[in-house]
């Protein structure tokens, strides 16, 4: 899932392309408010290490939300100000390994937000759960938004998911200290959701006066997150909001159907890019010409990667599948070519355009997305680079070179990882044997429950975008019908980004289903 960022200012959109539908809202079963315990096998292992839920409680704090006494597990800073804001950050110091009781230590990081004059109020708390996988959250550098909205309401924590911003941070430079690909790969297999949750239980038995349970709210891949942590520790949830994130379950992996559906989507964003901007057609085949008849069907990056035509073709990963990426995509090509100053000279691909290839994906502060992104679907089976074979079944449709010597349009792809990517991003390249061993990992652990799903009490509300070219609409509606009590807001009025566009819009619709301001049908 992509990640999505700037998620304070709304900007309104109307996508109306289903007829005679704008939104509708399903019930799959009554939403129950009572919270029930949920099980799996090595499940949030450090709370079995603990004697009992008391105990648990006690080294949260006194549950003062005004205190500023830390712990050495748990580090809280001063307050700060951003306009109509109050902020303060949270350290705290976890197990890489909640299985193992002398596991190394890492830093998980979490930002605690209030209205102005809130601070010492006796707030419910919401967890914000970003996606990804291998993003942080929000930095907010005022109100606004979806963040305004629940700050209404709510003590507003943001994490940083380990692994990013700083929650010990691994990056394309910090990952350089391992020796070996095997420990790099030994030491990314506990960067998934279930650790994620771990993280967040630690946190809120810690943070949450009396460890009361509290509101999540999990985008795109945060939404898996939310599913996890519904599997595996409902006791510690209150409601749950997911917009744009229900994942696929009940197969060992699901990455294979996840990209099946997956081009079937990017072909008709592709259609949808091209009719809006017809001129870009020409410009793309003519650079994919020009990629092609160049040394080695390549041209160097600034940063020692390389740009070919199948790797212009992930631009559609974000280009095609937010409400802004259409035009972000079609500004970037307009000024693809160096002008003519001198007569005679050969025609160059600008600096502008591949210094903004390079940062269109973030590969080089997040390569955590590229590195897991497949993993994030397996459950007791490899990936076996799901998306580089399923290609192969739609590659009729996906070659670039055949498309542009044809006079076809030149598909871009979407949100899919491929290992050659590994070879031609220079900030991937010394990452490219743990990323292997990832794909052909087996013993994956479980991310979700389907029988405590099944069985769930949790109220669930869910915002499900019927275009969304990340999460496809059809594997959503099967997990949503193995969830008991989840109501889901289908729309189309909203791309995946729909949180970021009208966060107020999409929070107070969610609010009110789970809530009962908007009663069942």
């Amino acid at each position: 899932m992509l990640a999505t960022h700037a998620l304070l200012t709304p900007i309104p959109r109307r996508r109306i392309t289903i007829p005679k539908l704008t939104a509708f809202v399903l019930s799959l079963s009554s939403p129950r408010s009572e919270s029930s315990s949920g099980s799996f096998s090595g499940l949030i292992s450090f709370h079995r290490r603990r004697r009992s839920y008391r105990a648990i409680t006690s080294m949260a704090g006194s549950g003062s939300v005004s205190s500023t006494e830390s712990t050495p597990d748990h580090v809280t800073e001063k307050w700060f100000s951003v306009p109509e804001l109050r902020l303060r950050n949270h350290r705290f110091s976890v197990p890489l390994d909640y299985s193992k009781t002398s596991s190394p230590k890492i830093t998980v990081f979490a930002r605690e937000i209030v209205a102005v004059g809130k601070e010492e109020q006796a707030l419910p708390y919401l967890l914000y759960l970003q996606g990804g996988p291998g993003f942080e959250g929000p930095r907010p550098s005022e109100s606004g938004g979806w963040i305004q909205r629940a700050c209404e309401e709510f003590r507003v924590i943001l994490l940083d998911q380990r692994g990013t911003g700083l929650s010990t941070p691994l990056t394309s430079s910090s990952m350089l200290q391992f020796k070996s690909a095997d420990d790099l790969a030994d030491y990314l297999v506990h960067f998934r959701a279930d650790n994620i949750v771990n993280d967040a239980e630690f946190i809120r038995i810690r943070l949450v006066p009396n460890a009361d349970p509290w509101t999540i709210l999990g985008q795109s891949f945060g939404g898996f997150c939310a599913l996890t942590y519904l599997s595996f520790a409902p006791q510690g949830l209150k409601q749950v909001l997911m917009t744009g994130g229900i994942p696929p379950i009940g197969k060992a992996c699901t990455a294979d159907d996840v990209y099946d559906a997956g081009f079937e989507q990017v072909v008709r964003q592709n259609e949808k890019y091209y009719k809006r901007f017809p001129e870009d057609v020409e410009i793309v085949r003519e650079l994919v010409n020009y990629l092609a008849e160049s040394e080695g069907g390549r041209v160097p990056l600034p940063s020692g990667g390389v740009l070919t035509p199948h790797g212009l073709q992930t631009l559609g990963l974000s280009g095609l599948g937010s409400s802004t990426g259409f035009e972000r995509l079609h500004y970037m090509l307009e000024r693809v070519w160096d002008p003519i100053l001198v007569p005679g000279s050969p025609k160059r691909i600008s600096q502008f355009f591949l210094n903004a290839f390079e940062t269109w994906h973030s590969f080089d502060t997040n390569p955590l997305y590229a590195l897991l992104h497949e993993a994030i679907y397996c459950e007791g089976a490899s990936s076996r680079w799901s998306a580089h074979r399923l290609r192969e079944k739609h590659e009729h449709k996906f070659d670039a070179v055949k498309a542009a010597k044809e006079g076809q349009n030149v598909l871009f792809t979407g949100e899919m990882i491929f290992p050659w990517m590994f070879d031609e991003i220079h900030a991937l390249k010394p990452f490219k044997a743990a990323a292997d061993l990832l794909a052909k990992k087996e013993d994956w652990p479980p991310l979700y429950d389907a029988a405590t799903l099944k069985t769930n009490k949790v109220p669930v509300a869910a915002a499900v975008y019927y275009e969304d070219m990340y999460v496809n609409f059809k594997l959503v509606m099967e997990t949503a019908s193995q969830v008991s009590g989840i109501r889901l807001w289908v729309t189309n009025e909203y791309m995946h980004s729909g949180l970021r566009d009208a966060g107020r819009q999409v929070l107070d619709h969610l609010f009110g289903m789970v809530n009962g301001k908007k009663p069942l049908f």
